[in-house]
């Protein structure tokens, strides 16, 4: 039966299979080839510890890798290099620049390899970078230039980083080193608005403090010892008639002192009751004497009027050393009372410096460390990008795959002719073979007649099959534009 249908259909059949199998053919060989260069770039991690240049000279390897590849797949970047080497002319006469830098991203491919140490830790890693194009001289250039970008990008970015971080914190440790120093002026002017009340001088006006008490105690007892004494001296000045002028002169002047006193101080004050005590005093000794006078010549009552002014001059002197007594003590009693608050305010100004001083050092520090690491970037101790393998013009083109191309077209064919036959043979209605009247009806057979070609159907057929042939051609070059076409435009 596949026999009798391979008899009628063959014609029809090898027409399908070659149209397909020889417009495929044609369109492969027509196809542009496509060459890839590939070039391999090593890189090194930094040979300093990181414990001297610090974060600032420590990045991921893959996270710089990945800036960088912005930056060279960036549309300036790419339009230089399509520019440079005259890539996609028919593309840019008719495409915007858009169109050609998205075409030439999709035509270069970054691949990351990482090799690791027994521990773990990462110890380098390579990246090979690949384009694909027509010319494979074009194609080699380009990718090696790509690939210098990359080292020289590198480099930049080592150095802008590393003078980067160096500037910022340079100017970051002027603005703390003047902190610093306005604390240092705020401290230093604090100690000399509060000289003997600061903390650490507490210990010492305690001592100063118990000194002028004991000082203030043995005033007082030398003072009790003074107005005893005078008291004695009254008493005999009031059995001695000559005294009674001395008497009136020393109450007229205590009179004027208590007056005095009064200006500045209450009744209650103890140097006020202190005077007029004393007034009365004397007042009760003149009423004693009466109106007695004692002669100016009398040696006993000078000796006691000389002897009352010397005690008198004594008591004096010891009341103004206990009044300036008594005011040292006040101030270093307030010096005591205010050491509490002064404390609070000191420790404060000193937790700001100390917080200064260790910012201050922090930054040093760091700054210290940025300067190493831009020493090593210029010294080429951080993370190098070598060219291990520069890319070769490539001798064999990557695109297209000719051989399975032709594969699937003639797979593609096989499966067309078979399906148009069967097609056929599905719409054929007519009889072939007595078996198939038979197989259709019950009416018996009685002749069969054999066809009968005459000369009008070989013309005939001739003519179809020239027809097909040359419909086959017209598409087969049809298919071949197009494909040349698109391969040139692509």
């Amino acid at each position: 039966m596949l026999w009798a249908i391979w008899r009628r259909r063959k014609w029809l059949a090898l027409l399908v299979f070659l149209t397909p199998l020889t417009a495929t053919a044609g369109a492969v060989g027509t196809l542009p080839n496509t060459y890839e260069s590939s070039t391999t770039v090593l890189v090194q991690p930094q040979r300093a510890p990181e414990r001297l240049v610090g974060p600032s000279a420590v990045e991921e390897p893959e996270t710089r890798l990945r800036t960088i590849s912005e930056q060279i797949l960036s549309r300036s970047r790419l339009l230089e290099l399509i520019t440079q080497f005259d890539l996609y002319p028919d593309l840019r006469r008719r495409a915007s620049p858009e169109a050609v830098v998205e075409r030439m991203r999709r035509d270069i491919q970054l691949q990351f390899k990482e090799a690791r140490e027994s521990s773990g830790r990462d110890a380098t890693i390579a990246f090979s970078l690949k384009y694909r194009g027509r010319d494979p001289e074009v194609v080699a250039q380009v990718t090696n230039a790509l690939a210098a970008f990359y080292v020289k990008e590198n480099a930049r970015i080592s150095e802008q980083q590393a003078t980067g971080t160096t500037e910022f914190l340079s100017a970051q440790l002027e603005e703390v080193k003047r902190q610093l120093e306005d604390q240092e002026q705020r401290i230093s002017d604090f100690k000399q608005r509060h000289t003997g009340e600061l903390p650490d001088q507490q210990a010492a006006n305690l001592a100063a403090l118990e000194r002028l008490n004991l000082q203030l105690r043995s005033i007082s007892d030398r003072q009790l010892r003074v107005l005893e004494q005078r008291d004695e001296l009254a008493k005999r000045a009031a059995d001695d008639p000559a005294a009674a002028d001395a008497v009136a002169a020393r109450l007229a002047t205590l009179r004027r002192d208590l007056a005095r006193l009064r200006t500045q101080f209450t009744d209650e004050h103890p140097d006020v009751i202190r005077v007029k005590q004393e007034i009365a005093t004397l007042e009760s000794q003149l009423a004693a004497q009466g109106g007695k006078r004692a002669t100016p010549d009398d040696p006993a009552a000078r000796q006691l009027k000389d002897s009352r002014a010397a005690v008198e001059a004594e008591l004096t002197a010891l009341r103004s050393e206990e009044q300036a007594l008594r005011r040292t003590i006040s101030t270093y009693e307030q010096r005591i009372e205010n050491a509490p608050r002064l404390e609070r305010e000191f420790q404060q100004l000193s937790r700001d410096y100390a917080g200064a001083k260790e910012l201050y050092a922090t930054l040093l520090q760091r700054y210290g460390n940025a300067k190493i690491a831009g020493r090593l970037e210029q010294g080429i101790q951080g993370d190098q990008f070598t060219i291990l393998d520069p890319a070769l013009v490539s001798r064999e083109p990557v695109a297209p795959k000719r051989s399975r191309l032709l594969l699937m077209g003639f797979l593609v064919s096989v499966g067309a002719a078979a399906g148009a036959a069967v097609l056929a043979e599905a719409l054929d209605t007519s009889f072939h073979t007595a078996d198939d009247v038979r197989a259709f009806t019950s009416v018996p057979v009685l002749v069969s007649i054999p066809p009968i070609t005459t000369v009008a159907d070989l013309r005939r057929h001739r003519f179809l099959f020239g027809l097909a042939a040359l419909g086959a051609g017209v598409g087969m070059i049809a298919i071949n534009a197009a494909a040349s076409f698109l391969g040139r435009h692509l």
